[in-house]
């Protein structure tokens, strides 16, 4: 029992010394993320029509 009291104990502490994050660090974590992601796929679109159309351009 004692062993269980000390693990709770420790494990209050290192809980009490975790820095969650504010809403506006979440909020400005995900713009960055989604405008990565919307920047990323557009390019990758972007290669993909070219890469199709010369490609449709040479068997045809």
């Amino acid at each position: 029992m004692s062993k269980l009291k000390t693990y709770y104990k420790n494990a209050r502490e290192e809980i009490g010394k975790v820095i969650f994050p504010i809403k506006e660090q979440i909020r400005s974590a995900y713009i960055s993320v989604f405008v990565v992601v919307t920047v990323i796929s557009l390019f990758l679109a972007l290669i993909d029509a070219v890469m199709s159309f010369s490609l449709s351009s040479v068997i045809n």
